[in-house]
């Protein structure tokens, strides 16, 4: 499960990055704004992850969460007022945010009452298949999934749970979701549908939402992060992202780490520095030690509402190459971005385009005080 990385360079202490934030904010004395602004978003939203059912209406290839199993490992729970106290629960200690994943979440509507009534900040993920209703649910982000793009969505995702299998599954999720700001569509880039990524983007901004990319990893494999020609899907997605910058919210330093699973500083993305991880789980005493930052306070529940689970995904290390994990990743290295003005004002574009994703952020599209527009600031 945890696979070791070659080293990095030291990170920068508190003090090193205090010193230096403080040098960048002299020269750049425009930025200070933008920082504090993400600092108060960053404070403001504690978040968590929830598996709020084991049930699914379709099975998906590639999908960790039954591959790996999870539909089985514990037993769901259904008492809504029991779901109902750990929602407060989770109020009470703190958390802000959570995001509510299967299974698939539109199976239990009920279930995702309690964590609106209780929390500002709710996210729901889902395949599309079945409409997220509005009413009730206004303030909420929703996350579509989409794998591949064009017809390889449904080869890879419209097979219901008999094997039988079906088409339009995307086109069905436009048609729910037409001009709604609350969704995003998060679109695993697959090799082989390079030639899909820009008429998907192209739907999805015709339909009023946006998308941000993710990496299509086929759990269940001997090579789930295989790519043979790297820098081919990486420039489409680049020349996409660019083409489309009001639809594709994803950063392109983002895009290039999610698809090379680098950063600009020699770090390789993997579990020595996933920040994704449910801190107190007690395994994790070595990797939250390592110096490495981590989202302070994560956890993710499972179905039972009550056991940990490892992290935010799979657990699978080896074939992990999830999209809001690499972010976070990127997100929580700021001191990494230290190394002169230039690259901090990089990181604070980084950061803004993360916040852009989630309706209820105050960077998203549809506030009325948008963050900073992204820059696009490319590698020397």
């Amino acid at each position: 499960m945890v696979i070791p990385l070659p080293l990095t360079p030291r990170p920068l202490t508190r003090a090193e990055a205090k010193a230096r934030t403080a040098a960048v904010l002299t020269d750049r004395p425009d930025l200070a704004a933008r920082l504090r602004r993400l600092r108060h978003t960053g404070r403001a939203v504690r978040s968590c992850e929830v598996h709020l059912t084991n049930a699914c209406n379709i099975r998906c290839k590639g999908c960790w969460y039954f591959e790996g199993g999870f539909d089985t490992a514990l037993h769901e729970l259904s008492d809504i007022g029991r779901i109902r106290a750990f929602a407060q629960g989770l109020k009470d200690d703190g958390v802000t945010q959570a995001t509510l994943i299967g299974g698939e979440p539109t199976l239990v509507l009920r279930r995702v009452e309690p964590f609106v009534e209780a929390l500002p900040y709710v996210t729901i993920s889902t395949n599309g298949l079945r409409k997220m209703p509005s009413e009730g649910f206004e303030h909420i982000a929703i996350a579509v999934s989409l794998f591949g793009g064009g017809p390889l969505d449904d080869d890879l995702r419209a097979i219901r749970v008999n094997g039988s299998t079906f088409t339009g599954l995307f086109d069905t999720a436009l048609r729910h979701y037409k001009d709604d700001p609350r969704v995003m569509f998060i679109f695993a880039l697959s090799e082989a549908g390079l030639a899909h990524i820009e008429p998907t983007v192209r739907k999805i901004a015709d339909n009023g939402n946006i998308v941000t990319f993710n990496f299509y990893s086929e759990h269940g494999t001997e090579t789930p992060l295989k790519i043979i020609d790297e820098s081919r899907v990486l420039d489409e997605a680049l020349r996409v992202q660019e083409r489309y910058p009001q639809t594709v919210v994803s950063h392109p330093y983002f895009i290039r780490t999610l698809i090379t699973g680098t950063s600009h500083w020699g770090g390789t993305f993997g579990y020595d520095v996933c920040p994704s991880i449910s801190v107190d789980l007690p395994e994790h005493e070595e990797r939250v030690g390592n110096g490495n930052p981590v989202i302070p306070g994560f956890a993710v529940w499972g179905a039972d509402y009550r056991t940990l689970q490892f992290c935010c995904t799979s657990g699978d290390c080896h074939g992990c190459r999830d999209s809001q994990t690499v972010y976070s990743w990127l997100v929580v290295n700021s001191p990494r971005f230290l190394e002169s003005t230039r690259r901090f004002e990089e990181w604070l574009d980084i950061a803004e385009s993360y916040w852009r994703q989630w309706h209820w952020s105050p960077y998203h599209a549809s506030k009325q005080h948008e963050a900073h527009p992204t820059r696009q600031v490319r590698d020397d």
